[in-house]
C-alpha cells in the first residue's frame, strides 16, 4: 500500500499518493530495523489499514504528539537534551537550558516527570527531520552516487538532495573511506 499522511491545522488524513512522482519509492530498511518493526507489529497488532505506529484510535500519530510524547523524551533518555539526576529514592532533578541559554532545574518525584519536564522546557535540540539530513550526508560521504541518494529520499532533482540535504563532514577519515583509501599514509 502506498499512501502518505497529511496534517493541516492539527487534522490528519491519508492521501493515496506522495506529493511528487519521485516520492513513490521503495525505501531500504536494514534487517535489524525490519526485525524490530516485525516485533512491534506482533506485539501491537492492528487492522491492515492502520499505520504501523498508530495512535489510540488506530490513526496516524500527529506531529505535535509524536514530538512531545516520543521524540523529545527519547532525546532526553539518550543524553541529547538536558540531564536527569537521581537525588534520592523518590527525588529527581531535571536540568535543561532555556531559550536564553540559561541553565534551569526542577525537582520531581519520578524520573518520568523529570524526563517530560526537560522534553517540554529544553530549548532547541535535534529535530526528527534532522535524521533525514544525516542519512543523506552519510550516504554521500560513503560514496553512494547522488542520483541513488536522490531516489532513496524521493526528490525530483539531485540538486535538492545535494543542496538542502547533505552537509560537509569535517572527518577526513570518512572521505578517505568513501574513496576506498583505508590505508594510513
Amino acid at each position: 500500500m502506498v499512501r502518505t499522511v497529511v496534517e493541516v491545522a492539527g487534522h490528519r488524513s491519508f492521501k493515496p499518493f506522495p506529493k511528487s512522482v519521485a516520492g513513490r519509492r521503495d525505501v531500504p530498511i536494514p534487517g535489524w530495523a525490519r526485525r524490530l518493526i516485525a516485533e512491534h507489529v506482533e506485539r501491537w497488532p492492528s487492522p491492515s489499514t492502520s499505520p504501523v505506529f498508530a495512535n489510540e484510535i488506530q490513526g496516524p500519530i500527529g506531529r505535535t504528539a509524536f514530538r512531545a510524547r516520543v521524540w523529545r523524551p527519547s532525546l532526553v533518555r539518550a543524553g541529547f537534551l538536558g540531564e536527569v539526576k537521581k537525588l534520592g529514592e523518590k527525588k529527581f532533578e531535571a536540568r535543561w537550558r532555556d531559550k536564553d541559554g540559561d541553565d534551569q532545574s526542577l525537582e520531581t518525584k519520578t524520573e518520568y516527570q523529570a524526563v517530560m519536564e526537560i522534553a517540554r522546557r529544553h530549548h532547541g535540540g535535534l529535530r526528527f527531520h534532522d535524521l533525514r539530513h544525516s542519512y543523506a550526508t552519510w550516504l554521500v560521504d560513503d560514496g553512494v552516487p547522488p542520483n541513488m541518494v536522490q531516489r532513496v529520499l524521493g526528490h525530483e532533482r539531485a540538486s535538492t538532495t545535494l543542496d538542502l540535504y547533505t552537509r560537509r563532514t569535517a572527518d577526513p577519515s570518512r572521505i578517505l573511506a568513501a574513496l576506498g583509501d583505508d590505508e594510513e599514509g
